[in-house]
């Protein structure tokens, strides 16, 4: 057993927020977990082609936009979930920060950031 606070971990600027890597594949679980911060306002193009992920919202609210264009309203209590490796767009709220508890299998290192471009999807 072991516990860990978030002001003990590595917290990376991934390119419109901060993910707190509480878990990580050092740890030898198989899952990452982290506490995520998606900024006001911001839109970023993700896809994770080498983990599967799921977020949890804890506060805050924005939304998760699929590429047909469909939106889902994320606030707290909301669980999305990228099962199959789905390009998206996350985004911030309008007027507030999104906070998530991500959860990525199999585990990220805890370093990884973002590339955020129009272009194409971000993804690690």
């Amino acid at each position: 057993m072991f516990t860990r606070h978030r002001s003990e971990v590595n917290t990376v600027e991934w390119g419109a927020g901060t993910s707190d890597r509480l878990i990580n594949a050092a740890d030898a679980m198989g899952f990452a977990l982290a506490h995520t911060v998606v900024r006001a306002g911001t839109e970023s193009k993700l896809q994770y082609l080498n983990h599967l992920e799921a977020c949890y919202c804890i506060g805050g609210s924005g939304s998760v936009r699929e590429p047909d264009g469909t939106v889902h309203d994320i606030t707290p209590g909301t669980v999305y979930v990228l099962d199959q490796h789905d390009a998206h767009v996350l985004c911030g709220g309008e007027n507030e920060d999104l906070i998530l508890v991500s959860v990525f299998c199999p585990a990220i290192q805890g370093t990884e950031a973002h590339v955020l471009s129009n272009d194409g999807y971000s993804g690690y």
